[in-house]
């Protein structure tokens, strides 16, 4: 629960509201725009679920798309884990990280600051599994609390609530159903990624049949209360203004709630709150690395682990390339590639819970579903929805995403040719 937390509590929460602000101004619509996000991401936990219970394998996406659909469908799925699912996220949250711990340290270098807490992170990951669990536990509490403590003295320290209008207006609803709303809820979308974090580390599960369903549902469900008394307080102490278009909005928010002094304190929490997602990230991420070095020989290097089961060479490898997004990419170039290639992933997946359905009769099923199939039908219309948009306006980061993707069909061919021709080769010497 702790991982599933830490995964969706990061990046998105702490800058998407000042992209939204930029074509949207209704408070309601705006609070809308999370709690419907919120909805969305627990439909995707209790199909996740279900599946992660009747597939009972660590890899998410990879074990999942491989058992319904075709190896080949895992494999790209595992490859867009590999290169962007975990990576891209890691990096953003480093790089808000630094924005933050900037804006209240002028001085401190943002670029450098990313690079030294992924770093710092892998080493305490890649070393024994109990320090790890016991980093994540404890960043994921001190998480929490913080934004909780935020929130109760924001609104209770502030000089003057925002005179915000409440009350639905006309217009409301045309804004709901048009391009403006669903591509802000491309941004709470990726605010809301890593309700399936568990999935990765379901073979470390004690009774995942058992303890996954509870584990996905009640983390989603605190992480959108928190989601929606953050925004509703960062609405209400610091007016709309001076939030369009900043990323750090939290420490804006902070700064017209406690003055300039408390403000740079503020925002200092604030950074040290995404230190967990990015521990989370380098903690769940290596895992599909692991199963798919465990599943094809020429990534068996990715397998490797210490005594103590911790897959060290994946870990490092993720990282290294989160590192490498920090110095090369933009924030929002990254975000939104970022968003729609996992939108793809977390699609397919989600519609192979009617393959399952098909395949295992129902009473042997460990768990399933409520409401069944009204969540998976919630969770496929809204993310199409968005993926939709995002090749409608934002064309480059969708068609990176879709040759991220069309790459990893690519390397999978390659891999199968290789395999057979060294499998062909020990038989003529047989």
């Amino acid at each position: 629960m702790a991982v599933v937390v830490a995964n969706m509590i990061g990046t998105g929460v702490f800058t998407s509201l000042g992209f939204q602000l930029v074509d949207i101004q209704s408070p309601l619509v705006l609070m809308a725009l999370w709690i419907i996000g919120g909805l969305t991401a627990l439909c995707g936990a209790l199909t996740y679920a279900e599946l992660g219970a009747a597939l009972p394998r660590s890899g998410g996406e990879y074990n999942f798309l491989t058992e319904i659909y075709h190896p080949a469908a895992g494999f790209v799925s595992g490859w867009v884990s590999a290169t962007i699912g975990f990576a891209a996220p890691t990096a953003l949250a480093a790089i808000t990280f630094g924005k933050y711990l900037q804006a209240v340290v002028p001085s401190a270098p943002a670029v450098l600051a990313a690079c030294i807490l992924i770093v710092a992170l892998t080493f305490a990951h890649a070393t024994n599994r109990r320090s790890s669990s016991r980093v994540q536990s404890v960043f994921t509490v001190l998480k929490v609390l913080l934004i909780v403590l935020f929130c109760v003295l924001a609104l209770a320290y502030a000089n003057a609530w925002q005179p915000l209008e409440w009350v639905p207006e006309s217009t409301d609803l045309r804004t709901m159903t048009g391009g403006a709303f669903a591509v802000a809820l491309i941004f709470v979308n990726y605010a809301y990624t890593g309700w399936n974090a568990a999935t990765y580390l379901t073979s470390e599960l004690d009774a995942p049949t058992r303890s996954l369903p509870r584990v996905l549902g009640v983390g989603t469900l605190v992480v959108t209360v928190l989601y929606v008394l953050l925004n509703f307080t960062f609405l209400t102490v610091a007016p709309m203004d001076a939030m369009v278009g900043r990323v750090e909005v939290g420490y804006v928010a902070a700064e017209h709630a406690f003055g300039t002094r408390g403000g740079a304190v503020m925002g200092g929490v604030l950074a040290l709150l995404l230190i967990s997602t990015v521990s989370a990230m380098t903690l769940a991420g290596p895992r599909v690395l692991q199963v798919i070095g465990q599943d094809f020989a020429v990534f068996r290097p990715l397998a490797r682990t210490t005594a103590d089961g911790v897959p060290y060479v994946a870990i490092l490898f993720q990282s290294a390339l989160a590192l490498v997004l920090i110095l090369t990419a933009s924030f929002e170039t990254i975000l939104v590639f970022a968003g729609f290639t996992l939108g793809l992933n977390t699609f397919f997946a989600v519609a192979g819970v009617f393959i399952v359905r098909r395949r295992i009769p129902i009473d042997r099923l460990p768990f399933r579903s409520p409401l069944y199939p009204l969540p998976a039908l919630v969770y496929l219309v809204v993310t199409g929805w968005t993926l939709f948009y995002i090749l409608k306006d934002r064309p480059n980061e969708g068609l990176w995403g879709l040759a991220v993707v069309a790459a990893g069909a690519v390397v999978y061919a390659v891999v199968k040719l290789v395999t057979r021709a060294i499998a062909t080769e020990k038989e003529k010497g047989r």
